[in-house]
């Protein structure tokens, strides 16, 4: 199985508002810190902050915050937000066509390894991700980055 690329900007823009020293930044800051374009991590926080994941406000002094505590914020949550509907083939879309619906038990073995993924995801929560505060200010370059105007 393999993450979309907006799924893995979300993950990543949550590890880096909930490590960022102060707990606030800019889709900027995550943007430098990833190397990753700001367009993109647009949609990523305007996604994040309708689910009620982030607070996001505008302006002068503007920027990224948790909405909720990091310990609230499960990954198997996000992951599922992110990804969307758990369509793994095409049997599991309720307009699929394929021949085999009903006799193959392919739908069966692919639901329940995605029902084991997001399982494993569950007994994390995104202060998991962020228990190791120094290794990421040094990975992420928190003091490099570029003081905000």
């Amino acid at each position: 199985m393999k993450l979309t690329t907006f799924t893995d900007y979300s993950l990543r823009m949550l590890i880096f508002v909930a490590g960022v020293p102060g707990g606030h930044t800019t889709i900027a800051e995550v943007a430098y810190a990833f190397g990753i374009s700001e367009t993109h991590l647009v949609k990523v926080a305007h996604a994040l902050g309708r689910a009620g994941l982030l607070r996001t406000t505008r302006g002068r002094g503007g920027g990224l915050s948790l909405a909720v505590p990091a310990d609230s914020i499960n990954l198997a949550d996000v992951v599922r937000l992110a990804e969307g509907a758990d369509h793994l083939a095409e049997c599991f879309t309720e307009d699929g066509h394929c021949t085999l619906a009903g006799i193959c038990r392919l739908e069966r073995a692919l639901g329940e390894a995605a029902n084991a993924f997001y399982a494993s995801l569950r007994r994390y929560t995104l202060a998991d991700l962020v228990s190791n505060p120094r290794a990421l200010a040094r990975a992420l370059r928190w003091s490099s980055i570029p003081v905000r105007h």
